[in-house]
Order: structure tokens, then C-alpha cells, then sequence
């Protein structure tokens, strides 16, 4: 009797160390990460192809872990159940439960599955084989249950081929900011997750939201003398300038800086002999409702990094170049011939003076702010859209939590403003951009 007796408590033990195995298995190959296993596929690891093809058929494995863990915790209640009552007769009942109720919470339930949580790759990895086998030769047995449940599902007037997707693209900004971090360490992935988010955010900007506008350029009129154009060239911070005859919507080329030297140093001493036109290279147009996504595509299919940009009306907007796109992921790329404009200054007390110029993106991604900016591109044009009128001097708004006093105006347009943003919501650095 004694040897029957520890014969099933070793049976029981075993049970619940089987039934542990399969909940941090369900747990570690729901939770591992699907980026590091398809990297360690790819590297040659057979037990993370094993993973992957397991999470591809996820509904067969969940049912084959819960077919198992039932069976095993069921007999395990079962056996306890059995020698408690041989042992105290009828109350074994009420003590079979009680205890196997513990055991299986503590050591078939909680203990695997927050150790599997903690190491899900590895648990993953390490239970893959087992799971495998498992959904082998239960396989009939899932194939029969899924029928069922469908059955059931469908005269209960459920659709199981209508469900909320998400996309690819908004997982990705899920995962970007899940490792926005602490506050004492948010800076240091700060930089990589606006790069991120600038990435995702290349289908979505179009090109008039940050080319250079047409007040800001410098152009050359092709009725100046080749002097004249090469005072111009040399005085200018730009590579590439525009030529326009007669009217500056009327672009007739555009003349590279390189282009125009090369052409000085061969008509030394006779530049009234150049033709500026012959130099420039054809305008490239583009529609203003370009997303950047497409215009790099188009940049790196022409070999070309300088666009035009038009209206719907053919007028000129301004210009684009490849340096603006990657400045939208990378952040400004300044060089020695960059003009350092502040467009933004802190001020005591957690106040910023902006430019009504300043792009609400550079706001955004500077601060890590939440303006939005689907209604204006500039942080002026938001309170006017807002406002619903042209503010004066000295008015103050408050939209989205954040406080906007005008302080400056030219005509209608809005060329200074103070802007506090919400408490707690103060630049990540404390630098502004420039």
C-alpha cells in the first residue's frame, strides 16, 4: 500500500511539472520576439525555424498546449483526489482540491509563466521541440475540436473572418514609442526614435510641407550679364539656382554652381561670352501633393537632387532637394555654409519665442511635442487655422493645452509668437533648433 501510495504522489509530481512545462511554453512562444527569431532563422538556428513555423500556425499550437495542460491537470486532480480519499475517506475530496488548487496555481501556472515571461526567447527556443512533437500527435484531435468550435461559433452568429487588422505601419509606431523609456534615460533613444518616426512618416509628408518657399530662394534672371550671375552664384549659400526670363514663374533652367565655375575658368578674361542657359540644366517640376517617399524614389531613379516644386495652377512653391528629405529623417544636416537661423529660443520658466516660419515637424520632433499637423505646417499657420481669424498683438490662445501669445505681426501674417507648452512637456534637452 505504501508503494502504491508514493507511486502517485510521484505520478502527481510529475503531472504538475508537465502541466508547468506547457503554460511557459504557451506563454514564452506567444511572447518571444518575432524580429529576434526571424534573425536567428535567418543566422542558421533550426529550433527558431521551429518557433516561427509553430507562431504561424498559432491557433493549432494554443490548441495543443491547453489539450495537453487540461489532460495532465485533470488527471492530476484526479489521482490527488483518488489516494485522499482512500486515505481520509469522503473529506478527501475537499482536501484534493484545496491542494491541488495551490499546487497547480503556484507551480503549474504563475512560476512557469512569469519565468517565461522574463525569458521568453529563451523559453521559446528551449520548448519548441517539445511543442512540436505535441502538436503532432495531438493533431487529429485539434483538427476535430477547431471543427466543432467553428460550428458553434457560427450557429451563435459569430464571424470569425471579420476582425480588427492592424497595420504594419501602426505596429511599428506602437513598438517605436514602447521604448520612449524612462525620464532619466528618454534621451538617450530620443534622436533614434524621431528618425524612426520620420521614416514611417515618409508616405504620409508631402513636399510643400518642407521644401524651401519661393521668398527664401535666390534666382537669376537670365537677362543679367554672365558678371552679374557670377556675383550672384558666389554671394549665395546654394549650390543650385534657378534662372527664370521675365517673370519668376516662368523657370528656364537651373544653373549649378560647379557648372558655371567650370565655364569661368575656360572663358578667362572673356565672360560676356558664356550663356548662362547653356550651362543650366532643364527645370524639373514636381506637384506640390508629392509625398517624400516617392520623391526620393524619384531622386534616386534620375540622379537628381533638386526639384521644382509647382501648384495645381503650374505656379511656382519653392524648391526640394535630396538634402530636405534626409533632413526629415536624420534631422539638419548643417555645413560651413548653412546659415544658423534661431527659430526657436527657450526662455526662463519653460516658455519658447518661435518664429511664425518655424514647421510644426521640427517642433515635434525637437520637443517630442503632439502638435498636430495635418491642418498647418507651420506653428503661425496652426493658430490661424485655429483662431479662425488674424489675431493681434498681444492675444492669447490656448489650443491643445499649449499657450500661444502673438508678439509680432507683419500685414496678415504672424512672424513671432510665445509658445508654453503643458507642464512636463518642455524640451527633452533643453536645445532648440536652429
Amino acid at each position: 500500500m505504501d508503494l502504491e501510495i508514493w507511486l502517485t504522489v510521484a505520478a502527481i509530481l510529475v503531472l504538475l511539472v508537465l502541466s508547468g512545462l506547457l503554460s511557459g511554453s504557451e506563454t514564452g512562444l506567444t511572447a518571444a520576439s518575432k524580429a529576434r527569431m526571424f534573425q536567428l532563422e535567418q543566422e542558421g538556428s533550426r529550433r527558431a525555424g521551429l518557433v516561427n513555423r509553430l507562431r504561424a500556425e498559432k491557433e493549432r499550437m494554443i490548441g495543443a498546449l491547453l489539450l495537453g495542460n487540461n489532460l495532465v491537470n485533470i488527471l492530476g486532480s484526479a489521482l490527488a483526489t483518488s489516494l485522499l480519499i482512500d486515505l481520509v475517506g469522503d473529506g478527501g475530496v475537499a482536501y484534493a482540491t484545496v491542494i491541488m488548487t495551490v499546487l497547480i496555481l503556484i507551480f503549474a501556472e504563475v512560476l512557469p509563466k512569469t519565468y517565461a515571461l522574463n525569458y521568453a526567447d529563451r523559453t521559446a527556443l528551449l520548448m519548441a521541440p517539445m511543442v512540436h512533437g505535441l502538436v503532432v500527435v495531438l493533431g487529429p484531435v485539434i483538427l476535430t475540436v477547431g471543427t466543432l468550435v467553428r460550428l458553434l461559433l457560427k450557429l451563435l452568429g459569430a464571424d470569425l473572418h471579420t476582425q480588427s487588422m492592424v497595420s504594419t505601419e501602426e505596429e511599428l509606431r506602437g513598438a517605436i514609442e514602447l521604448h520612449r523609456g524612462t525620464e532619466d534615460g528618454a534621451g538617450e533613444t530620443r534622436e533614434e526614435r524621431a528618425m524612426l518616426r520620420s521614416i514611417l512618416d515618409l508616405t504620409n509628408v508631402e513636399v510643400a510641407e518642407i521644401m524651401t518657399h519661393r521668398r527664401n530662394l535666390v534666382m537669376i534672371d537670365a537677362a543679367r550679364t554672365p558678371a552679374e550671375v557670377l556675383d550672384t552664384v558666389l554671394d549665395s549659400r546654394f549650390t543650385r539656382l534657378p534662372i527664370y526670363e521675365g517673370e519668376a514663374d516662368n523657370i528656364v533652367g537651373v544653373l549649378h554652381a560647379k557648372a558655371l565655375l567650370r565655364e569661368v575658368r575656360s572663358h578667362v578674361g572673356s565672360l560676356d561670352e558664356i550663356n548662362v542657359l547653356e550651362v543650366a540644366s532643364k527645370p524639373w517640376f514636381i506637384p506640390d501633393t508629392t509625398t517624400l517617399f516617392d520623391q526620393l524614389q524619384a531622386f534616386r531613379k534620375r540622379r537628381e537632387h533638386f526639384a521644382l516644386v509647382v501648384d495645381e495652377y503650374g505656379s511656382l512653391m519653392g524648391v526640394v532637394t535630396l538634402e530636405d528629405i534626409l533632413e526629415e529623417i536624420v534631422g539638419d544636416i548643417a555645413d560651413e555654409h548653412d546659415v544658423a537661423v534661431a527659430g526657436v529660443r527657450p526662455e526662463p520658466g519653460g516658455t519658447y519665442v518661435v518664429d511664425g516660419w518655424v514647421t510644426i515637424r521640427d517642433l515635434n520632433r525637437e520637443f517630442e511635442w503632439r502638435l498636430p499637423d495635418t491642418k498647418a505646417s507651420t506653428i503661425a499657420g496652426l493658430v490661424l487655422y485655429e483662431a479662425r481669424r488674424i489675431p493681434d498683438v498681444g492675444q492669447v490662445f490656448t489650443f491643445y493645452d499649449f499657450r500661444f501669445e502673438i508678439l509680432s505681426r507683419q500685414r496678415h501674417q504672424v512672424t513671432l509668437l510665445r509658445l508654453t507648452p503643458p507642464p512636463g512637456r518642455g524640451a527633452a534637452d533643453g536645445a532648440a533648433p536652429g
